[in-house]
């Protein structure tokens, strides 16, 4: 199916194909692959979801090498540490400043066994634990923080690269199936495609204070006479 109501007709078809299996048992009309490719995007797909179909292959050309919503990634390694000194990059665009110093990251799961919250620690503090209150800072807006009682905690973070070597190559199947499994365990709010609700990645206390402190200390001061 290339053209018209991707829906209605994959149901159609499926119908068909039903109907012939049952008056001739000719076997290969069970289970039949009922494709459909007609500039399918993101868009396409949630429509899709929302409403019955036969589809049962999507055929995917152009949206799969150039995405529209971003059709280019905007990627940047951003120096956080050199000689075992942290730095950090300074801005007046607040989302191009840098976190300084090597890090930690876990992810917070509630009562609920839903993520609450992911959180980042300067490397020498010591790990959330369960059941333990830790405070939760936004980064960059000081009236926002939380405190957090986890009852389970994830670390995220896993080291690939140390000194031109490779520490850790997983297998593309292993990553897509972590990506599945982290993905079905947010709560709806947070996956759904229409008006997500943000996620929060805040640092510690420790983070949130060296930051703003090695800040001060780097950004330059203006000066009036």
């Amino acid at each position: 199916l290339d053209s018209g109501d991707l829906s209605k007709l994959s149901l159609e078809c499926a119908r068909y194909f039903k109907q012939i299996w049952e008056a001739t048992q000719r076997p290969a009309f069970q289970g039949l692959t009922i494709v459909a490719s007609n500039d399918i995007n993101e868009q396409v797909l949630h429509s899709l979801s929302q409403q019955p179909h036969g589809i049962t292959t999507f055929g995917i050309g152009t949206n799969l090498v150039t995405c529209q919503a971003q059709p280019a990634l905007g990627c940047v390694y951003k120096l956080v540490e050199w000689n075992g000194q942290p730095r950090i990059k300074i801005s007046q665009d607040m989302p191009k400043v840098t976190i300084p110093g090597r890090k930690r990251a876990f992810r917070l799961y509630g009562n609920s066994n839903q993520p609450m919250l992911d959180i980042l620690l300067m490397a020498e503090e010591d790990p959330p634990t369960v059941g333990a209150r830790i405070t939760c800072r936004d980064p960059f807006h000081a009236p926002t923080r939380l405190s957090a009682i986890p009852s389970r905690v994830q670390e995220l973070q896993q080291t690939v690269f140390e000194t031109s070597r490779t520490l850790y190559e997983p297998q593309i199947s292993t990553t897509r199936q972590f990506v599945k499994e982290q993905l079905e365990g947010f709560p709806p709010e947070v996956t759904r495609y229409e008006h997500p609700k943000p996620y929060p990645v805040m640092v510690s206390q420790h983070l949130f204070r060296f930051l703003h402190e090695l800040w001060e200390q780097e950004a330059p001061m203006g000066e009036m006479r």
